[in-house]
């Protein structure tokens, strides 16, 4: 083995394991059958389990609780007749209402099986008892709500995408997919029928794929060969069981804050704590689109931006050089996504072995489009024009020649508060003239690029 094949083998199997170490289902291969074991907890069970204490229990009764999506599991080669969801739902909603700790069900799911139950008891004790005193049977709970609603929908393939690469016999690729379901519930009262109140919840399934293998003749009539890889499927029973538990701290959060029942005294101040707690989480749920992107109303007026920015020379000379400048910008928003901005700037262009260099100031006016206004990170493009003034006949920021240009680019604007963003960006500048470096030359005229990294004032209603 060379020591270009010896060394493309090591970065490969180094490449490979830093590839691994953040895949946990790869490093959790099962080797034998496993035992046994009580059913694992989803990230919502503590926080059901943690809610205050209430004054009362509250009965309440479960008639179905069911899959009404209709949905098929997705399959790939053919038709598939097994449900994409699980039919236990009752079971998993009365076991979440129990851990609550707000709830006392009753079985009403099968309750003709209770029922022809209670009455082989009734014969018997009638029949070996005649002469029993007091009730034969304690009386049946009645219910003070019924819970009601049903897993509505299982959406399939709602993302989906990979990635991949592969060179000289050596590669990796992976992908995903997501899937979503959908929980509604609601708690109805038993004495007039009025829906008290209703919730929603879902659950994205992720679903994800990863290889990675070699391929490659090290020598000779010698082929090395090496694959590996692991798919993971969330279990769509846990999402489901995650949606529901997440339904019933919703239920009785809303109960709380409408007064429907209320807390143990002794639990007053920590049920206080909870209700803001989940008032501000339903407030950012309001402002979250479906695939968990989180969008806010902006009302900014205008922004101020100081950074720092580098006119990058493209021109007669050859082999530019990186200088540092300073830039200052005036920004008018005439709607969330469309943003006027006004740029003032001093830089130094320069070329290898001191050819050309000199300072310049520029300013220019911008048109800037946002793709995504109301998140946290939106891309930008950015349009304008404006003129540079040439420094190399006069010290400091006096005048000299000037020149026109337009310019355009890409920019990057990452919102840390409503006061305060960071903006990254990169654009061309094309000049209408050959003469900026002072050498007429070729067929071009001179061209620019500008790097810029800044921070963003922003100045609200």
């Amino acid at each position: 083995m060379t020591i270009m094949n010896a060394k493309f083998l090591f970065l490969t199997l180094i490449a490979g394991l830093l590839a691994l170490s953040g895949c946990a289902p790869y490093m959790n291969q099962p080797m034998s059958s496993s035992p046994a074991r009580l059913g694992e907890e989803t990230v919502i069970t503590p926080d059901l389990r943690s809610l205050p204490k209430p004054n009362e229990r509250v009965v309440a009764a479960v008639y179905k609780f069911r899959d009404q999506s209709g949905q098929y599991r997705p399959s790939e080669v053919g038709a598939s007749w097994s449900t994409a969801v699980t039919q236990g739902g009752t079971s998993i909603l009365i076991k979440a209402m129990d851990d609550s700790g707000w709830f006392t069900p009753i079985e009403r799911e099968n309750v003709g099986n209770l029922l022809n139950e209670r009455k082989i008891i009734r014969s018997s004790r009638q029949q070996y008892q005649p002469n029993a005193q007091g009730p034969l049977i304690p009386p049946l709970l009645f219910a003070g709500i019924i819970l009601e609603g049903g897993i509505v929908s299982y959406d399939a393939n709602i993302v989906t995408g990979g990635a991949g690469l592969r060179y000289f016999g050596a590669g990796a690729s992976g992908q995903y997919r997501q899937d979503r379901v959908t929980v509604y519930l609601r708690a109805i009262s038993t004495s007039n029928g009025k829906v008290l109140k209703t919730v929603y919840t879902s659950k994205t399934i992720l679903s994800q794929a990863v290889d990675a293998g070699l391929f490659r003749f090290v020598r000779f009539q010698r082929l090395l060969e090496a694959e590996t890889g692991f798919t993971y499927n969330e279990p769509s029973e846990m999402a489901v069981t995650e949606a529901i538990e997440k339904a019933v701290y919703a239920l009785v959060m809303e109960g709380l804050i409408d007064g429907l029942w209320g807390p143990s005294p002794q639990d007053s101040s920590r049920t206080q704590r909870m209700i803001a707690a989940y008032k501000l989480e339903r407030e950012e749920m309001q402002e979250t689109q479906l695939l968990g992107r989180r969008v806010e109303e902006r009302n900014n007026l205008a922004s101020i931006q100081v950074g720092l920015s580098s006119m990058i020379y493209d021109g007669d000379y050859p082999q530019s050089r990186l200088r540092p400048g300073a830039e200052l910008g005036l920004g008018l928003n005439l709607t969330p996504r469309l943003q006027t901005q006004i740029n003032l700037g001093v830089s130094r262009l320069a070329a290898s072995d001191d050819l050309y260099e000199e300072s310049i100031a520029y300013g220019d006016i911008n048109l800037i489009t946002r793709l995504l206004p109301g998140e946290k990170m939106s891309p930008y493009f950015l349009f304008g024009a404006g003129a540079i003034m040439d420094q190399s006949n006069t010290p400091g920021l006096g005048a000299g020649n000037t020149y026109f240009k337009l310019n355009g680019g890409v920019g990057m604007e990452f919102y840390l508060n409503r006061w305060l963003g960071l903006d990254i960006s990169a654009d061309h500048h094309y000049l209408f003239t050959d003469e900026l470096d002072g050498m007429d030359s070729g067929r071009y005229n001179d061209l620019l690029w500008r790097l810029r990294v800044g921070a963003k004032i922003y100045i609200n209603q």
